[in-house]
């Protein structure tokens, strides 16, 4: 088995016609690439703050809304909750959208409803969904059955069943999980910007076509704040929850 790794792995190098001149000359042009980056240039703090607040405020709806919808979606996907139609029907759906990037969702999104931050927010507010209605649902699936059946034998209807059965069981493990999506979501609003769907990486994009790598180097910078900024939030926030 090593033995055929290492063959299909020298063949799949010798399929990509990697030229060493291009390889080298890439390397060149990074050099010169990072020194016109050097210093950074903060002279429009103003549009690069605008596009970190856009970003921050894509990542925040883009929870909340994902969080809304995984609740229905989870329950549905649940295979100790849902008819059998159902749950299969909710399954098929997150197969589906986890089939693709966040990157070619917004794309999508961007041909829909043009450049901006509503295609990005649409982006990661459907990427959410499918995230957070996978892990919900498989938690459901994990729960211990007992208070579910205790509760059933009281004549409770299938709404008490999840809220006084189910609910109590998953709340807390659900919560990390969302602000786990919180965390990524900030990470992701700034890639999806790259293809038009608004954010600081809208701007990123754009300093780059324009060869204004100082900017880009400050670009970059915020970046690496807001992603710091998003980690240190989501690590706080879980160890509040153990």
């Amino acid at each position: 088995m090593i033995a055929a790794a290492l063959a299909y792995l020298a063949w799949s190098v010798s399929s990509l016609h990697v030229d060493p001149q291009r390889l080298l000359a890439g390397f060149g042009r990074a050099l010169n690439i990072l020194e016109r980056m050097v210093p950074p240039d903060f002279s429009r703090w103003e549009l690069l703050l605008k596009g970190m607040e856009e970003s921050l405020q894509m990542a925040f709806a883009a929870t909340l809304a994902g969080v809304v919808l995984s609740v229905p979606l989870g329950i549905a996907a649940a295979r100790n909750l849902a008819p059998r139609p159902v749950y299969l029907a909710a399954r098929g759906f997150i197969v589906a959208g986890r089939t693709f990037h966040e990157v070619i969702i917004a794309i999508f999104f961007v041909k829909l409803f043009g450049f901006g931050p509503i295609a990005g927010l649409l982006t990661l507010a459907f990427s959410s969904t499918i995230f957070l209605g996978k892990m919900l649902a498989e938690d459901i699936e994990n729960v211990r059955a007992g208070p579910i059946e205790a509760v059933r034998a009281t004549g409770a209807g299938f709404g008490q069943v999840v809220v006084y059965a189910v609910v109590p069981q998953v709340l807390t493990r659900s919560v990390g999980t969302a602000i786990y999506r919180l965390d990524a979501n900030l990470r992701h609003s700034t890639v999806v910007g790259i293809v038009g769907a608004g954010g600081i990486g809208q701007t990123l994009s754009a300093s780059f076509s324009r060869y204004d790598y100082d900017f880009s180097a400050a670009i970059l910078l915020g970046i690496i704040a807001l992603v710091a900024l998003g980690e240190w939030f989501s690590d706080r926030v879980r160890r509040k929850l153990r």
